[in-house]
């Protein structure tokens, strides 16, 4: 009786929380904006093949290096390929590469910062010296060191990237939980004999969970620049996929002829990677508000 009533006290906190966050969310424009540019991407990426006005791969080398013209609203690459209809497609590659990364550096940092701050001791110790061997390297080299050890493509790609931002999952959530591992209904939990997986499932996780969703917002604009960079030097999606990190590298092999090209991808990631770090900016905002009990 007396778990269950802990469970609904936790539970309801937990959801007055996110309930505050969202309202605060909802009253930042620019939060709004940069959710809603998000949210048109993940549009996009899932009606590419609707939304394209050409086929992405289609060569048609009599049409080469067009500049924008109402056929070719953003103009043609070295190979005739519309570039507006690869763009589209690449907010696809882009968005699942970027999904990759964050959910193999969640899978790996939350239940390993999660253990280390309910555990502490020497596995606290352990985990932290691990993850701090991970941070201490930068993060582009690790990555292309990874992907040279692995072999180049988009899946071996955001492996690497995935494990190269594990560490800041790990961080935030051993740091939310050591910030409430002391909390009484923690220590309620643990006396009613509750076994350490439902104390962690059911009192901690709801707690680590806000200020793991702003690292996951954070890191998916990141991951989008980190595939862009992989792809750009030749180690991340392979040709002829349509990745705006692809398409730079083309655009700068053909900067003389056709400096037009350079824009388009060069502009999305700029946007996405800001639309990203406005919305974690926001979540983070709210965040604060709401634990000092703001409205």
């Amino acid at each position: 009786m007396t778990s269950t009533l802990s469970d609904t006290v936790n539970v309801e906190h937990s959801a007055g929380m996110l309930g505050r966050i969202a309202g605060f969310v909802r009253r930042r424009p620019v939060t709004v904006i940069a959710g809603t540019f998000v949210l048109l991407l993940v549009v996009l990426a899932v009606f590419a093949p609707v939304v394209a006005p050409y086929d992405p791969y289609a060569q048609e080398v009599v049409d080469r290096l067009q500049p924008p013209s109402s056929a070719h609203w953003l103009g043609t690459d070295d190979y005739g390929r519309d570039v507006l209809s690869r763009l589209i497609f690449g907010v696809r590659i882009s968005l699942q590469a970027s999904l990759q990364a964050v959910v193999l550096a969640l899978v790996l940092g939350l239940p390993l910062g999660v253990v280390a701050g309910y555990r502490g001791s020497w596995v606290d110790t352990v985990l932290t010296r691990i993850m701090d061997a991970l941070m201490s390297a930068p993060s582009l080299v690790l990555a292309i060191t990874i992907v040279a050890v692995l072999g180049s493509g988009i899946t071996n790609a955001m492996l690497a990237v995935g494990l190269v931002m594990a560490p800041r999952f790990f961080r935030v959530a051993r740091a939310s939980t050591m910030d409430v591992r002391g909390d009484t209904y923690i220590e309620a939990s643990i006396a009613l004999g509750c076994s350490t997986f439902r104390t962690i499932a059911r009192h901690i996780l709801p707690n680590v969970m806000p200020p793991i969703v702003l690292v996951i917002s954070v890191s998916l604009g990141t991951a989008v620049a980190a595939e862009a960079s992989l792809s750009f030097l030749g180690l991340g999606a392979a040709p002829p996929a349509a990745s705006w990190g692809a398409m730079l590298s083309t655009a700068a092999s053909n900067m003389q002829l056709a400096p037009y090209l350079v824009w388009p991808p060069g502009v999305m990631i700029f946007l996405t990677v800001l639309a990203f770090t406005y919305l974690g900016d926001g979540v983070r905002r709210a965040l604060t508000r709401s634990r000092h009990g703001g409205n």
